[in-house]
């Protein structure tokens, strides 16, 4: 099942100079394409159509997606194929573990699709991802975007048991928006998510996109609301129409106006906030956990 076009899509604006990226070259980027596709994993770099993809892989880091590449959500905003998944990879662990330990990681970053599907969302296999990375590469630390597994806090516990270094799940947008941008979720939920997490002693992070409809007074308020629930870490970057039938992009935020949205998360009281045009959910995250 394809992504459903976005009605009545005007043409997509020009991106502003700081939003232009070089194409991915190098000896890195190649070295990292071929580990990828040598132990036949995926990256959310290619399947989100990230724009720091050629600096990532050119450092010789990527984050890895595993449960497959086809997700069972279909948000408006998102580049990753909706379907139906087939079936289940258990030996994607190892892989990626491998694939860590051949890159020389000292941090690995692991996301995934959405797997509504599964009884536990595919948590058993993100704590079976971040097992066999403790295993192979002893020191690595190793944060994990999770889905919100519908509220399965079961399915979070999973997770946790297997303790990473950073618990991360993305908010997105502000709740206004929810219904156009993420349909199957649902704003309560992932702060639930995020305060239980904290309340078990994870390090959590979350991340917004920007320009995609929302105003800068909804921006702050999200912002108190994540740090209602302790979060440590926020990210936040520029929404980019990936397509011409994903949701338009509604405005362009200056660089200066990503600065003043930092200084705003400081003060609240984060830990740690990266936000710029370019920022995503991985984005030099090494940096924020040291």
């Amino acid at each position: 099942m394809q992504q459903t076009p976005v009605e009545n899509a005007a043409p997509r604006p020009r991106r502003p100079e700081w939003l232009k990226v070089r194409l991915p070259h190098g000896e890195g980027y190649r070295r990292v394409l071929e580990l990828v596709g040598r132990h036949r994993l995926h990256t959310v770099c290619e399947s989100a159509r990230c724009p720091n993809l050629g600096e990532c892989w050119g450092a010789g880091t990527a984050t890895f997606m595993i449960l497959g590449d086809v997700c069972t959500r279909s948000c408006g905003f998102c580049a990753v194929k909706t379907g139906r998944p087939l079936g289940l990879d258990l030996d994607e662990p190892e892989r990626l573990a491998q694939a860590v330990r051949s890159l020389g990681l000292r941090h690995a970053v692991i996301t995934s699709v959405n797997r509504d599907e599964l009884p536990d969302g595919g948590a058993a296999i993100f704590a079976a991802c971040i097992r066999a990375v403790r295993h192979q590469v002893p020191g690595c630390r190793v944060e994990v975007l999770i889905p919100d597994f519908q509220g399965n806090w079961a399915a979070l516990q999973t997770v946790l048991d297997a303790a990473p270094d950073i618990l991360n799940h993305n908010t997105e947008t502000v709740p206004r928006l929810y219904q156009r941008v993420r349909p199957q979720a649902k704003y309560a939920r992932s702060l639930e998510l995020l305060r239980r997490a904290k309340e078990r002693g994870a390090f959590t992070k979350s991340g917004l996109m920007v320009g995609i409809g929302e105003t800068d007074a909804e921006i702050e308020a999200v912002l108190r609301d994540l740090r209602a629930v302790d979060c440590d870490v926020l990210t936040i970057g520029q929404y980019m129409q990936p397509t011409k039938d994903h949701l338009p992009v509604h405005r362009f935020v200056e660089p200066e106006r990503f600065e003043r949205y930092r200084d705003t998360a400081l003060q609240m009281g984060f830990r740690y906030c990266e936000s710029g045009p370019l920022v995503r959910s991985s984005y030099h995250a090494e940096r924020q956990v040291a």
